[in-house]
């Protein structure tokens, strides 16, 4: 016999690479969804953690038993169910062992299985774990048919599509993932809140969500916290599927005598690592963010325990707090989104009363499926109860055909019984009536369990108590036989079931304990920084070279400072520590600096460049302290300017806020306050123009108009005046000039105006000191 050649080109499909690349992308995306990333609502597992506890049934890890070799486990749930790596097993069965991670631990951990600081869990070869009895609830019934099976991935064994689930555990221990084109994240919720909302649900069958709500309140997340989300918002997301709910930190504050506090974090916020929370505090108190914020310590062991110490005492807590909320990882967001595999299938966003009416199917088709395995299980019994009955009334029949008998089983099956045999009546037993001959004889299954019955159970036989058996088991199964033909019945007995389960992981216990609180909605809103530090007098100086300093107390602004080789004064200054300085750069951008942040006045300073990202090719021109509300004139070289509320400099970022655009080598000249009626430009000409100061727009960014034409040259300076009180400067000799009457040098903006007036400064700048 010859083989048939196969012909290669009978294996080659044409179709477009379209769409070839679409089918195939298609069953990608519908593998990850439905075999990956999405949780079934029946158990609110995915498949990875289904075989993780599966198999751990398998190798008879109970709660109760010995710990075995997570190493071990994770190469059973490979070799035999999920061929995808023993590290990503291990690190979802971790993470079904963390109690921070997780509401109701799945999987009994011994050893390191990560902690609340972020650090992950020790090898596989170092840890080991069984079930926990909440994993033992998911799986009970596995035993009774009460789910399908399927095939694992190579054929060899049988795997349960789903556990049958004693809890809703799609909402008591949520589940996040993310499929092609979806998503899914559920927050934790309370088991015994979930079973009350389930009563009512079997109770009153079309109860609304609203209604449910008063049972479900909102998430309860392992680490604890307090959900501060509006009572509204929070009965949207769960009667939508989609929403967000809003979680601070627990905080209480300890009082240390003699007017010292300081508070204390007991609870931070779910799936935020406690190291990165300290890391990023600590980041806020070296920027000078929060200043009224001294230090922090870690002085957690097995609880939560976080020090937050204020720099002083005279703050209010809800106000350090507040800005560390809006600051920091002390309140976070955790989006909800219900997208789950309704009957394994197909995805859906559901709302609460969708996933709880889920569960509750499922454990009316695992009521039955158990039920009528148990009929099952009771019709065999019967069926070898009647057997046993007939073997007793004729046992010396019976011994007789399995000692002499070649065929035993054929003859108990087909030969005709003999005569009757009891004892007498007299002597206190019951006589039943025998088959006579030629009445229907054994059945294999009656005849194979007298045969593999032990020789000394023989004398322990007795009617009576076989008949108590039988009537006791056809009453079981009249029972379930009521129970399958009504509805009535079967939630009353999956009510039943809930309470037990209640009962074990309600609120009673300590694992069932609410853990997460909630209060009274509240903005965050921006502290303001006179709240937060405390307002003392300083002094500033920035050299030529830029190193700025911040000297204690008001000091005289022409006294002889210390500063570096070749450099020397620039800008001397009063302020207050809770100023905000405007540095306004040769580019057209304003930076703004808290005055509280600048260095101490001991030594030379720090460059202010690494407090903003100020170009190499730009120089501050002008350093001052904001006024709220003022209005500014700022200009370029070029000549053109306009008029901007002081406001719009402040910038809350390093690189600044561009207010005035410049291009090329033209350079931003100091802005003037904007305190008169006129506007004075002289450019490098020598040439003076005066308007009104209401010919120039205000706005908060942009080029400007043209103050000033020029045949050569540019804008040397500006200066707003009042009219009536005319020009005052300084001349070259030290004294001041008066020029009380403008009108020679008044003109229509962008005009190019005419000489300054006799003994004006040869600089061509106004002297703003007089």
């Amino acid at each position: 016999m010859t083989d048939t050649p196969i012909d290669p080109d009978a294996a080659i499909v044409a179709e477009p690479l379209r769409r070839a690349i679409g089918a195939r992308y298609l069953t990608y995306a519908l593998s990850t969804i439905m075999h990956r990333a999405l949780p079934d609502a029946r158990d609110g597992l995915k498949p990875v953690h289904r075989r993780i506890l599966y198999a751990m049934r398998e190798l008879g890890l109970r709660p109760t038993g010995a710990f075995r070799k997570s190493a071990k486990i994770s190469g059973d749930v490979m070799g035999n169910y999920h061929p995808h790596g023993d590290g990503a097993i291990y690190d979802a069965m971790a993470r079904l062992a963390q109690d921070f991670t997780i509401r109701y631990p799945l999987v009994d951990g011994q050893g390191n299985f990560g902690n609340v600081d972020g650090d992950n869990p020790a090898a596989a070869r170092y840890t080991e774990a069984r079930l926990t009895a909440a994993a033992e609830a998911l799986l009970d019934g596995l035993d009774a048919d009460a789910v399908d099976y399927r095939d694992n991935y190579d054929g060899t064994l049988r795997e349960p599509v789903v556990l049958p689930a004693a809890f809703p555990n799609l909402l008591a221990n949520g589940a996040a993932g993310i499929a092609v084109g979806m998503a899914t994240n559920i927050p934790p919720h309370n088991l015994d809140e979930l079973i009350a909302a389930c009563l009512h649900l079997i109770k009153s069958p079309n109860a609304r969500d609203d209604t449910l709500l008063e049972h479900v309140p909102g998430p309860d997340f392992p680490t604890g916290g307090v959900v501060v989300e509006p009572p509204e918002n929070i009965a949207e997301a769960y009667r939508t599927g989609r929403g967000a709910f809003r979680l601070r930190a627990r905080w209480v504050i300890e009082d240390l005598g003699k007017g010292q506090w300081q508070v204390v974090v007991t609870e931070i916020p779910y799936q935020v690592p406690k190291s990165r929370l300290i890391e990023k505090l600590a980041e806020l108190i070296h920027s000078r963010k929060v200043p009224i914020l001294a230090d922090i310590r870690d002085e957690s062991a097995d609880d939560i325990r976080i020090v937050l110490e204020p720099r002083s005492r005279n703050v209010d807590p809800a106000t350090m707090m507040a800005t560390l909320f809006r600051l920091s990882d002390l309140e976070t967001r955790f989006s909800l989104n219900m997208n789950v595999l309704i009957d394994g299938v197909t995805p859906k966003v559901c709302s609460l009363r969708e996933v709880l009416r889920a569960f509750l199917d499922h454990r009316q088709d695992v009521l039955r499926r158990r039920s009528r395995h148990r009929i099952g299980k009771i019709d065999h019994r019967l069926e070898v109860l009647e057997g046993f009955i007939l073997a007793y009334l004729n046992l010396d029949r019976v011994i007789d055909v399995i000692r002499y008998d070649d065929a035993p089983k054929q003859a108990l099956m087909h030969s005709p019984w003999g005569e009757p045999y009891a004892r007498a009546a007299d002597e206190g037993a019951y006589v039943s009536p025998l088959p006579a001959k030629g009445d229907p004889t054994l059945s294999d299954v009656q005849a194979e369990a007298i045969l593999n019955m032990r020789l000394r159970a023989l004398r322990r036989l007795e009617e009576m108590a076989l008949i108590r058996e039988r009537d006791a088991l056809m009453a079981e199964r009249a029972g379930l036989a009521d129970l399958l033909d009504d509805d009535a019945l079967q939630w009353k007995a999956i009510a039943a079931e809930l309470r037990a389960v209640r009962k074990a992981f309600g609120k009673g216990t300590e694992l069932g304990a609410r853990r997460t609180g909630f209060d009274l909605p509240g903005d965050v809103a921006e502290v303001p920084l006179e709240a937060m530090i405390e307002r003392e007098p300083v002094t500033v100086v920035c050299s030529r070279m830029g190193w700025i300093r911040a000297l204690s107390g008001h000091q005289a602004l022409d006294k002889d400072l210390k500063y570096k080789d070749g450099d020397a004064r620039a800008f001397v200054f009063h302020a207050e520590t809770t100023d905000r300085l405007i540095a306004w750069a040769s580019n057209g951008r304003a930076y703004t600096i808290r005055a509280s942040d600048l260095p101490g006045g001991r030594g030379m300073g720090e460059p202010l460049r690494l407090m903003v990202d100020l170009p190499q090719e730009a120089e501050i021109v002008d350093l001052f302290v904001h006024a709220p509300g003022r209005r500014l004139v700022v200009a370029s070289a070029a000549g053109d300017g306009f008029v901007v509320a002081e406001d719009e400099l402040i910038a809350n970022r390093r690189a600044g806020k561009q207010v005035l655009n410049v291009r090329g080598d033209v350079a931003a000249l100091p802005p003037v306050v904007a305190d008169g009626d006129h506007l004075a430009c002289v450019g490098d000409n020598r040439k003076m123009l005066v308007f009104p100061l209401s010919d120039l727009p205000e706005m908060p960014r942009g080029k400007g108009v043209r103050l000033q034409r020029f045949k050569d040259g540019g804008l040397s300076d500006l200066r707003v005046v009042t009219l009536a009180d005319g020009l005052r400067w300084r001349d070259p000799a030290g004294r001041v000039r008066h020029q009380a009457d403008l009108s020679d040098w008044q003109g229509a903006r962008a005009s190019a105006g005419r000489m300054a007036p006799r003994g004006f400064p040869r600089d061509n700048r106004f002297d703003t000191g007089v």
